[in-house]
């Protein structure tokens, strides 16, 4: 932590977690379409070997690619998503240290007459 202004270092964490946010749903979009790469990629060679699709070679070769990298891409972002959900948690446990270490004050009601 730093010995400036905590509500400054408060407003960097939080568009630091707010950046984080964005990074993890952009992982969960890319998570979602490998998982449907490789589900198309399955059925279509699932299609060649059992021949109601002739056995084109180049059918085969995009159904391999299309499994392999949707399990690359899965792989890859599903940890990513893991690294920006931990760094997400230790900016917001900071930022967390940060509000009670501010001395807050109280606020009275007005008195009624």
């Amino acid at each position: 932590m730093s010995d400036g202004d905590p509500r400054e270092e408060i407003a960097r964490l939080e568009e630091q977690i707010e950046a984080l946010a964005e990074s993890a749903e952009r992982c969960r979009k890319i998570i979602l379409f490998s998982k449907a790469a490789i589900a198309v990629g399955g059925l279509l060679m699932v299609a060649v070997v059992l021949a109601p699709v002739r056995l084109d070679p180049t059918i085969l070769i995009v159904a391999i690619a299309a499994v392999i990298g949707g399990i690359v891409g899965l792989g890859s972002n599903a940890r990513t998503l893991q690294q920006t959900a931990a760094a997400m948690r230790s900016a917001e446990a900071q930022r967390g240290e940060l509000i009670d270490e501010i001395a807050l004050r109280t606020v009275e009601p007005a008195p009624t007459a």
